[in-house]
């Protein structure tokens, strides 16, 4: 597989494939189950990903979004369901899986006494025509580091060789877990610029992340994995709409008024005092209504602010998770 698996096997040894389905989805992936003795890990979990897609995999730690993306790429074996990349079974057909599937784990290592401009250069060897290194050590950070030793590096380092050498043999699918774990922020906008242009190029990209605003910025689809299923598939957008429920409008006052001139308005179903501040929630055109109304009422409404959900809304209302585990570095736990 494109790096992070260890193999050592060249490009010329893998068999040309047939087996893949014109115009059939890059990553196709039904009724997937893996458990680890008594623990179930994951237990039911189907997606598809379409070619050029970028596709977010989101979850609480121990949800199973890991297993899932192990079992995918052939690491893990599934106990039961089928896995498809590109066509191909990841075990059945792992030689040809190796030159078009490219790979950055949350955990990966490389031998301590190796320098990075080594380590680049052996898995470019990997590979008949390896993307350009130069973009890759540049965007990603690396450019002082070429001859540092890989014991040398920090985890940040670490992680941005991780993706480099995910992307340096052009895969059709890059699968990224939590690529972007241990950036400074102006290095998490870099490698979501590089991964963007990637995409572009039409690679598909399966991408495990903690951060709600990196797959607001990145993803076309999300799938929210809990206790082993997949509790929600959309778009984040939709799937913040669908945490939003209600229209809620914000304001403050410019003079007391009775509740009831708004609990009467049928968009209204909740009107609430917090401190100077009300909170009317409602559908349909709730602010419009709303300001009308208290306008005749001869009340003008001061520092309106609309309902602002976001995915992290329906991250928190989805799954079974109190908080988002946004910005934590430990492995999912047991479950994975």
């Amino acid at each position: 597989m494109a790096l992070e698996l260890g193999t050592t096997r060249r490009a010329g040894q893998a068999k040309a494939s047939h087996r893949k389905a014109t115009g059939g989805p890059a990553v196709e992936i039904t009724h997937l189950r893996k458990s680890y003795g008594p623990l179930v890990a994951v237990a039911d979990v189907s997606f598809s990903v379409a070619e050029g897609e970028i596709f977010g995999i989101l979850g609480p730690n121990g949800a199973g979004k890991t297993t899932t993306v192990e079992c995918a790429i052939g690491l893990r074996t599934a106990d039961a369901g089928t896995i498809r990349l590109m066509g191909l079974d990841p075990h059945a057909d792992r030689d040809e899986m190796h030159q078009i599937v490219g790979v950055q784990l949350q955990a990966s290592a490389q031998p301590d006494k190796l320098r990075v401009s080594e380590i680049i250069h052996m898995y470019r060897s990997f590979y008949p025509d390896p993307a350009d290194v130069s973009e890759l050590i540049e965007v990603l950070g690396l450019a002082g580091k070429q001859r540092d030793y890989y014991r040398s590096l920090s985890g940040g380092q670490r992680q941005r060789l991780s993706v480099a050498l995910a992307l340096i043999g052009r895969p059709k699918i890059a699968v990224l877990d939590e690529m972007t774990t241990g950036l400074d922020p102006r290095a998490r906008r870099d490698a979501w610029d590089l991964i963007e242009k990637v995409r572009d190029r039409g690679v598909t990209i399966l991408l495990v992340t903690h951060f709600m605003d990196e797959a607001e910025r990145l993803c076309d689809r999300v799938a929210l994995i809990d206790n082993g299923h997949v509790v929600a598939l959309d778009s984040p957008a939709s799937l913040a709409a669908q945490a939003r429920g209600a229209k809620t409008v914000r304001f403050v006052p410019s003079a007391p008024f009775d509740d009831q001139l708004l609990t009467r308005l049928p968009e209204v179903t909740q009107v609430e005092q917090h401190g100077r501040h009300v909170i009317v929630s409602g559908t349909g055109q709730l602010v419009t209504t709303v300001i009308l109304a208290l306008g005749a009422a001869g009340v003008t409404a001061l520092d309106v602010e609309l309902d602002s959900s976001n995915l992290e809304d329906a991250f928190v209302r989805l799954t079974s998770s109190p908080s988002i585990a946004e910005g934590r570095t430990g492995t999912e736990g047991a479950a994975r």
